[in-house]
């Protein structure tokens, strides 16, 4: 058995990780880099791996980082199945397209306005390209075992970051190999907590946050603050949102705020047709989230729903205070870019971030205090207050990882620690030999191991 590492090292995006088990090549996670120049430019370049080559593909769940590279690798001739858990499978079929249709909008505004270097612009896939490579997903349950051929099975286990997200354990009759994928909070007031998985030969767990705690403390008592605060003085609140995960938990809690009277009835605006879509897949399964059928559908009435780019526009011109979710949530791309171009220049309103930003991305510049961000070529100033609600995260922390590990019964023979900026795998790397006495190991891209 051997893992390749080709993604999801030294950063947060970009997870892959290729398993071979004797003649069967599996890809473990198919995510698209974000952030950073450097790592957007390995989206283009070819794997060393020849698609074709690849036997399946296995999903721990629908986000971006982890699917994103699919429609490419069906384009370039993967024709295996794709494992994954249904809810995975069905944000998938809304996320995947949505993806590809942004690569070409982003593709045709820089045509238009003459902004790229390249000529024309090209986007890296289409909707249709998304589209296509939907037909090869293979949704599979939670806790049971999947044969995959010559002996190897598969089991998916509830991970608690999204709906769908899965630790993946892969077993071929001598070793086991475990991939934590993104591991959810322990006490999220939206999702179960991650299962504990027992036993592991070689463990890959993520590090997103590997390097802090949460934030202490209710995270209702500062969104109630920061939105009143920007209400009396006639703002609006621009949330940049993760569309599956963090835009339902901001409905939800902005719905008990309301309820409660704790902020004034400013209305809220959901504009992105992508999160309308995947609040209402969470009706599909409750029993993988906190929520009953009562409470999602009240998360819906309480916000005003964007459909149309025109109508997003619409909201760029409108005065007083209001509050808008928009994807996406590290202020990559999306319809809450045109938002931030038109709110970020003012004083009086608020650009709110609820989630990781990746070094590169505009959420991680403005966060860092940046007096201006690019936009479609050009600078905007940044005079809106900014805040960050940290503790509304949908990865686990240090200790919360930490306690994850407890679960297991005897240590791996060897823990790889991936999916985090340097310091944060290094120090969970750090935290985990010391508190744990484990053997781990950092590793680097494109780097592979022998596990014997």
């Amino acid at each position: 058995m051997k893992i390749q590492f080709l993604g999801a090292t030294n950063t947060v995006t970009g997870s892959k990780y290729l398993v071979t088990i004797g003649k069967r090549r599996l890809l473990v996670d198919c995510g698209l880099f974000q952030g950073l120049k450097m790592l957007r430019l390995r989206n283009w370049e070819p794997l060393p791996i020849d698609p074709r080559q690849i036997d399946a593909v296995i999903l721990t769940h629908a986000h971006i980082d982890h699917s994103g590279y699919l429609p490419l690798l069906v384009r370039q001739g993967f024709r295996g199945p794709v494992h994954c858990t249904p809810a995975t499978a069905d944000l998938c079929g809304i996320l995947l397209p949505d993806s590809g249709h942004l690569h070409e909008e982003e593709a045709d505004y820089a045509n238009r306005h003459g902004f790229s270097k390249h000529t024309p612009a090209l986007p890296l896939y289409t909707e249709a390209d998304a589209r296509h490579c939907l037909k090869q997903l293979k949704p599979q349950a939670f806790d049971r075992d999947i044969e995959l051929g010559d002996g190897i099975s598969l089991r998916f286990s509830p991970a608690g970051h999204i709906l769908g997200a899965a630790c993946v354990r892969l077993h071929d009759g001598k070793r086991t190999l475990v991939f934590s994928g993104d591991l959810g909070r322990l006490d999220s007031p939206i999702m179960q907590p991650p299962a504990a998985i027992g036993t592991a030969d070689y463990l890959v767990v993520e590090s997103t946050y590997g390097d802090r705690l949460h934030e202490a403390g209710d995270p209702l008592d500062k969104l109630a603050d920061i939105i009143t605060r920007t209400t009396a003085r006639q703002g609006a609140v621009i949330v940049p949102v993760f569309a599956v995960g963090r835009a339902q938990e901001l409905m939800y809690y902005i719905h008990q705020l309301k309820s409660a009277g704790r902020i004034p009835d400013i209305p809220v605006y959901l504009n992105s047709p992508m999160a309308i879509r995947a609040t209402q897949i969470f009706h599909h399964y409750a029993g993988e989230h906190r929520l009953g059928h009562k409470q999602c559908e009240a998360m819906l009435k309480s916000v005003r729903i964007v459909n149309s780019a025109e109508e997003s526009r619409r909201l760029n011109t409108r005065s007083g205070p209001m509050i808008i979710l928009a994807a996406s949530g590290m202020a990559t791309g999306g319809r809450v870019v045109h938002h931030l171009k038109a709110f970020a220049p003012w004083q009086r309103n608020t650009i709110l971030f609820a989630g990781f930003q990746a070094a590169g991305t505009r959420g991680a510049t403005i966060l860092s205090g940046a007096e201006s961000v690019k936009i479609h070529g050009e600078y905007v100033p940044i005079r809106a207050e900014v805040q960050n609600l940290s503790n509304l995260s949908a990865h686990a922390d240090y200790a919360e990882i930490l306690r994850w590990l407890d679960g297991f019964g005897q240590p791996p023979r060897r823990t790889f620690i991936t999916h985090g900026e340097p310091i944060a795998a290094d120090t969970l790397r750090r935290r985990i030999e010391e508190q744990k006495h484990w053997r781990c190991t950092v590793p680097d891209y494109r780097e592979e191991y022998e596990l014997t």
